[in-house]
């Protein structure tokens, strides 16, 4: 390995130790994702196309997730009053014992937690404004390097090609290149899976007459987004409403998505291959260590960072020394 490449490696460590100590998250999935769609975008590789449909796809997606928000900040409650005194009524016909004994206890349990933040509530807004911020640079960011991904060295006389810092530009150029293609592989994979998992969960819960189905759905896409606990995460939502219907409602619903669940392991298997997968236990540190760096945008960051990691790891071959050779035998007097 050469002293550039050397360089190149300490200097993306270092960046990605910096990300997750300053919580840049979401600037650098923002900028990931803003990418790749302006790469998806731009058809006949058109750049005023890409860029074109880019900006309509952020002002549909801001739209979208500003309704979504809305129906969810009106539904949530909805969902809470019926959902938990079905599930407390059946618990209690079973013998289980929960934390809470209806609506109203975990109400006021989580009204005392509302209040014990109030105090910390101009640090909470001066933290969203914050990463509202990061959203908005990533966004600007990632169009500037649709548009013109250069260092500046290229056509810089003062640059000698074969100096230090125009090698190590060039070794720092291939890893962010494999870094954005691990995260095209990834994440683009996770896309379809989620958009699979989606599908049929919307089939499922309009066929039987769910409540509140376009939350629910969006729900379980956004959720389909994160590796392993997206989908413990909507399946526990929606076989809790589930219970609102009936209890062999929630058991069809488990039922169902469970097997939506083995479903995927195919297709994990032939979208993504077996060069991506990793252990579970694995999946699972990389997700615990990216929530708490940087919160959800860490958990999705986390199998992009341990694939690249792998690949990286893959391009270099390890030299072993040769063992010393015996001395020779002393000449005879």
């Amino acid at each position: 390995m050469s002293q550039s490449a050397r360089i190149s490696y300490v200097i993306m460590a270092g960046l990605l130790l910096l990300i997750g100590w300053l919580h840049l998250g979401t600037l650098i999935l923002t900028v990931l994702f803003g990418y790749f769609a302006l790469q998806q975008f731009s058809f006949g590789r058109s750049k005023f196309l890409g860029v074109t449909l880019y900006l309509i796809a952020v002002v549909a997606i801001g739209c979208g997730l500003f309704y979504f928000s809305r129906q969810a900040y009106i539904a949530a409650p909805k969902i809470a009053e019926t959902t938990i005194p079905a599930v407390v009524e059946y618990a209690e016909k079973q013998g289980v014992e929960l934390p809470f004994t209806d609506y109203a206890s975990l109400k006021t349990v989580a009204i005392n937690e509302v209040k014990e933040d109030v105090a910390n509530v101009g640090r909470h807004v001066r933290a969203a404004a914050f990463q509202i911020v990061l959203l908005l640079i990533g966004l600007v960011v990632a169009m500037g390097l649709f548009l013109n991904a250069t260092w500046g060295t290229e056509n810089d006389p003062n640059t000698s090609r074969d100096s230090l810092y125009a090698t190590v530009v060039r070794e720092l150029d291939v890893r962010a290149r494999t870094f954005y293609r691990s995260f095209s592989r990834v994440i683009g994979a996770q896309i379809v899976i989620s958009l699979f998992n989606t599908a049929l969960t919307a089939v499922f819960l309009i066929w039987n007459g769910y409540p509140y189905k376009t939350v629910l759905v969006v729900f379980a896409f956004l959720c389909g987004l994160l590796p392993i606990i997206g989908n413990i995460i909507s399946n526990t939502l929606i076989v809790g409403v589930s219970f609102t219907l009936s209890p062999n409602m929630a058991l069809a619903a488990l039922i169902f998505l469970i097997a939506i669940h083995k479903l995927e392991y195919f297709l994990n298997s032939k979208i993504i291959g077996d060069r991506i997968k990793n252990p579970m236990w694995l999946t699972l540190i990389g997700l615990v260590l990216g929530e708490k760096l940087m919160g959800i945008p860490g958990m999705i960051l986390a199998p992009v960072v341990l694939h690249y990691l792998k690949v990286e790891a893959s391009h270099n071959q390890v030299v072993e020394a040769a063992p010393p050779s015996a001395a020779p035998p002393p000449a005879a007097s």
